[in-house]
């Protein structure tokens, strides 16, 4: 599959901007678009087919991106809607809740082309995607451990996973379960979230490294943490790799091939 077969529904109240991304896309040789112009006109349409993509504006006339990817995703609980986001915002509240939720990318007003081609060529990795190949793992034989405290989130990151051939997934919502998780079972790799109740990430990967003692385990952070001092403090815990979100699978991909297969070296 190439760009060029990508259905698309674009959500952006402005024929101005509708005019502008519409021209990006068929420079990126798209031709199968549909436009709205509100959210109400996007779920009409999503509820007579499911398009590939979803590339909408922050704010509607009558919701939020936010909420309409949330409707979306409760309309169709039985497929994982790609959903790209185009705004000017720049407020981490504002743009949390969408990263949280998986957006396959955050461009921009204005955005270059080679930003959008990358986020389509994302686009295909979530639709076809390319199992991992380790050297030194079967990848169907990892033992992988999932904390996060949104269920949208584990949900998108657990999908991720299974599709690059991961299949042994666990979950736990914060990183008090977590513990409970590695004391009754042995895991290959932890992948967790930064902020959670009860216990975060950073708490979590101290509890393991110095109160457990284990030192060996790969431990992979998925944040939308922009705190660099936090960040900061997550690298001394013994994070393994810290991966933003939103995230492309082939960044998880390359990550999971360096802290793996270097950690087995």
């Amino acid at each position: 599959m190439n760009p060029s077969e990508l259905s698309i529904l674009l959500v952006e109240p402005s024929s101005m901007q509708q005019k502008v991304i519409l021209s990006h896309l068929k420079e990126a040789g798209i031709a199968n678009i549909d436009t709205a112009s509100n959210g109400e006109q996007a779920l009409e349409l999503t509820g007579k087919y499911q398009p590939d993509l979803v590339i909408s504006a922050m704010y509607l006339p009558d919701m939020s991106a936010t909420d309409l990817l949330k409707t979306l995703r409760q309309s169709n609980t039985d497929q994982e809607i790609n959903f790209m986001l185009v705004s000017s915002e720049t407020k981490f509240s504002a743009l949390d809740p969408l990263r949280q939720a998986g957006v396959i990318a955050i461009l921009p007003k204005p955005f270059g082309y080679e930003e959008l081609e990358r986020a389509l060529s994302t686009t295909l990795d979530y639709i076809a995607p390319e199992e991992i190949a380790l050297k030194n793992y079967d990848v169907t034989d990892l033992n992988v451990l999932v904390v996060d405290d949104s269920s949208t989130a584990r949900k998108h990151l657990s999908r991720v996973l299974t599709n690059i051939g991961i299949t042994k997934l666990t979950t736990a919502i914060n990183g008090l379960e977590a513990i409970e998780k590695i004391e009754a079972d042995t895991f290959d790799l932890i992948v967790t979230d930064f902020n959670m109740p009860e216990m975060d990430g950073q708490q979590l990967i101290e509890y393991v490294r110095n109160d457990m003692g284990n030192t060996f385990i790969p431990i992979m952070m998925v944040t939308s943490e922009e705190n660099e001092t936090r960040l900061g403090n997550v690298h001394q815990a013994g994070v393994s790799a810290i991966c933003d979100k939103p995230f492309e699978p082939q960044t998880v991909r390359e990550i999971l091939f360096r802290i793996l297969d270097d950690h087995a070296q």
